[in-house]
Formats: structure tokens, C-alpha cells, sequence
């Protein structure tokens, strides 16, 4: 049996060490193989770490204060905080909001106020998806934060004004970053394929570029894949080469990114495209609805409130239309129900606009809620109960069948709201004959008026 002396094992565990190192970078995926060493290495975001940019500025003198880094996935949020945490000389503790609770964040507390009692050095907590966290987790952040026990670096592919709670978004810098351009996705690719010693064909490469979304982990997952498709040619003794089929074949189908804010902006998008009359615009918002996975009963919800709200009696079938296609939705299913519910987005885009009904019963809201409640006129009041004739209810109403035109003018407003209007119809569609009509019925009062 062989004996090794401690100092031997201890050698021979350094040697094991280094080998499992050494072969786990070799194995690691190609996106954590190609994360930047230093900033000069980051590709995009010149905006925010060009020479003499704020971010960068702040990184390259360890004078970071707390900041949100804020943008979609694969722009470089982990990266920048591993170089942070390389060129720092305060402690770094990452966390991830995922795994992470509220004894977490306590225990990374009483860890930066150790070191800075003990060894006066700042603590640096990264914590990435940092909308995951609840107010009570983010509130225990921040006392920390504000007396600066801490200094927190929040990564959030979340729009921070509807997931950071306001207090802790008003002691931290704010810094979007930006989907990667076509460009900087070559940029990344190329230097990907000079480490994987592999070529590609220029319309594969486009491929991986378009369907990457502007996403650089995403193009790098992508093209990794690809590369190992062609592995044919590395066993016969040739470079590695990617083509259109490798490429196709590595993204069969792509997943679109709809986070919360983004859902919020795609859907005022498609409510604004109707609105507008835009059909071609309203069809490709909801098709980026559909596939991103979004509840198609919240869309034929949106569709049935706008066809009342931007419709209206423009179209009286607006309205039809719209709770059809959701009747559709529950009978039907996706993802049959997307031609449902398009029929209703054209025929509500197309349609005559008018806000009018809106605008009346926001306008009556309004009379309600700011003004006392105005008593029935008499003549409105019941008349069918016992002892209500006494009373005078009813007296002097004229039933408006018994009358030629089908119309009479008698008060129906209280005493303080006559000559009040909240509906006046727009000239628009079907409401442009409603309109017509009421002129007319108005024309023998408003004459009468001016007589007196």
C-alpha cells in the first residue's frame, strides 16, 4: 500500500484541484466561458460603459454606490457585477432573490457590519432578480442600505418602478441596460467561434442572430448547440463548421421574453393600434401576445371593455362582436380561439370610433361623486304603491308611447342638473344618425329659447 505524508496529500490535493479547475472551465457552458474579464471586454452598453460613462467611471474608482441594474435578459447584468466584485476592494456577497429570504439578507447584514467593524472595508450585495423579493424582504434591506452598512447592486429584468419598492429605488442609481443590436450579436458570436476554433455560414449566423431577440446568452446557448451538431467534422480531422441546417436545428421554436412591464406595454400597444385603426398593427400585437403565452381570456376581456370605451354606438355591433369572440375563447380553446379572437380585432380596429358613451358615464361619475345626490322630480317618482298618488307621484309624467314622434320634452334630470349633457353623439358611423336625431328632437326647444 503507498503512504503519502501530509505535505505530499496537500501537494497532490492542489495538483486535484487545479485538474478539476482546469476541466470544469473546459466543460462549463459557452456563455460562462465567455464572460468578460474587464470592461474593455464587454460587448455593448456603450451607453453606460464607454470611456468616461457614468457606470463604467464608478466601477473603474470602487466608487459604486447602491444601484438597479435594469434590463432584459442577456444584456450583462451578471457580468458586470462579477467584474464589480473582481475590481472592488469591499467584500462581495452574491444572492439570488430565487433561493434566497429574509434570514439571508439579515445574515449578509450582520456580515458587512462585522467587516466594517473589524477591518473598516464596504460590503457589496449583489442581488440578482431582485423582483422576486416581497416588500417585507426588500423593506429589511433597507436600513442597511441607507445607512450604508451595505452597498446593493439589484439586477431586475422587471420594470424597478412596479417591482422595487419606492423607498429603496430612491437611495439607488438607476441603470437601464439595452438589448443587444444585430451587431454586438455578431460581435459576440465571432469571438465565440474563435474560442470553439468553428466557422459558420453567413445566412446560419443571421439565423442565430435574428432568433436570439437581442438576447447574448440566448445566441450563445444557440450557437453552442449548433456547433455541437457539427461535431461530424471535428471526428474527420476539420475545423467545426455551422450551417443554416446546424442553426435551424439548435432553435427549433423561440421563446419570446414578456415580463410584467412588458406586458403592460404590449397591451397598451394593441389597445392603442385599435384605437387608431390600425389593423395591421392591432393583428401583430396580438399575435406577440398569443405566442409570448399570455391569457386569452385578459385579451378578449380587453377587447370587450374597448369595444365600448373607443367604439361604442359608432358600431352598436362592436360590442357583439367582442363578447362573441370571447364566448368563442371558452367554447373553442387555443389555439383555434387566435382566429376568434382576430376576427374581433379587426372588425373593432376597422370599425367607426367614438368615445362618447365613455365620456357620459365617466361625466355622470363625476356629478355623482362630487356633487349631493339631486331628489327624483315627482313626476318621476313610483306611483304603483299604495298611498304614492297622495303623495303626488307620478303627477303630470307624459308616457312618451301615447305621443306621435314616440319622444316628449319633460324633465328627467333633478332640479340642479337640467341642460346638463353627458352624452353628446359623435358625427361617426352609426352615432352620426343618432346625432341627427337628436337635433331634431332639440331643435323645437332650442327655438322655443331663442323666441324667448
Amino acid at each position: 500500500m503507498e503512504h503519502r505524508s501530509v505535505g505530499q496529500t496537500g501537494v497532490v490535493s492542489d495538483l486535484f484541484s487545479a485538474a478539476m479547475s482546469e476541466r470544469l472551465a473546459r466543460t462549463a457552458p459557452l456563455a460562462s466561458r465567455m464572460r468578460p474579464q474587464s470592461l474593455d471586454e464587454v460587448v455593448g452598453q456603450a451607453h453606460l460603459l464607454g470611456p468616461g460613462k457614468p457606470l463604467r467611471r464608478l466601477i473603474e474608482t470602487d466608487r459604486l454606490s447602491s444601484v438597479i441594474l435594469w434590463g432584459p435578459p442577456g444584456t450583462g447584468k451578471t457580468t458586470l457585477a462579477s467584474l464589480v466584485a473582481s475590481t472592488s476592494a469591499k467584500r462581495f456577497i452574491p444572492m439570488s432573490a430565487v433561493t434566497a429570504g429574509v434570514k439571508d439578507v439579515r445574515e449578509a447584514v450582520e456580515t458587512a457590519r462585522d467587516e466594517h467593524r473589524m477591518n473598516q472595508r464596504g460590503t457589496i450585495l449583489f442581488l440578482d432578480e431582485i423582483h422576486r423579493f416581497n416588500r417585507a424582504q426588500q423593506d429589511a434591506l433597507l436600513p442597511s442600505v441607507e445607512d450604508g452598512t451595505l452597498v446593493l447592486i439589484g439586477a431586475t429584468t422587471e420594470n424597478p418602478s412596479f417591482s422595487v419598492n419606492g423607498p429603496l429605488l430612491s437611495r439607488s442609481t438607476l441603470f437601464r441596460l439595452r438589448s443587444h443590436t444585430p451587431e454586438s450579436l455578431q460581435e459576440l458570436a465571432v469571438r465565440a467561434l474563435r474560442e470553439e476554433t468553428a466557422t459558420i455560414d453567413d445566412d446560419a449566423l443571421a439565423h442565430l442572430v435574428n432568433l436570439a431577440d437581442g438576447d447574448g446568452r440566448s445566441l450563445l446557448t444557440a450557437l453552442e448547440v449548433a456547433i455541437a451538431l457539427a461535431d461530424d467534422a471535428e471526428r474527420a480531422g476539420l475545423v467545426r463548421h455551422v450551417t443554416k441546417d446546424d442553426a435551424e436545428a439548435a432553435v427549433d421554436a423561440r421563446v419570446l421574453r414578456y415580463g410584467d412591464d412588458e406586458h403592460y406595454d404590449i397591451v397598451s400597444a394593441f389597445i392603442k393600434s385599435i384605437r387608431g385603426s390600425d389593423a395591421d398593427a392591432a393583428l401583430y400585437w396580438l399575435a406577440r401576445m398569443l405566442t409570448a403565452g399570455e391569457d386569452v381570456n385578459f385579451i378578449a376581456r380587453r377587447l370587450c371593455i374597448l369595444a365600448s370605451e373607443d367604439v361604442g354606438l359608432a358600431d352598436p355591433m362592436a360590442i357583439v362582436v367582442a363578447e362573441a369572440a370571447a364566448r368563442c375563447v371558452q367554447h373553442v380553446g387555443m389555439p383555434e380561439a387566435q382566429l376568434n379572437l382576430a376576427q374581433a380585432t379587426v372588425h373593432l380596429a376597422t370599425a367607426p370610433k367614438s368615445n362618447r358613451v365613455a365620456l357620459g358615464i365617466w361625466g355622470a361619475m363625476g356629478e355623482v361623486r362630487d356633487r349631493s345626490a339631486g331628489a327624483v322630480p315627482i313626476h318621476l317618482r313610483d306611483s304603483h304603491y299604495a298611498g304614492a298618488k297622495k303623495l303626488g307621484h307620478g303627477k303630470g309624467y307624459e308616457y312618451p308611447h301615447d305621443a306621435v314622434a314616440g319622444w316628449v320634452d319633460q324633465q328627467y334630470l333633478p332640479d340642479d342638473l337640467v341642460g346638463r349633457r353627458f352624452y353628446e353623439p359623435s358625427p361617426h358611423g352609426h352615432e352620426g344618425r343618432i346625432k341627427a336625431r337628436f337635433e331634431a328632437s332639440r331643435a323645437p326647444d332650442q327655438a322655443a329659447r331663442g323666441e324667448s
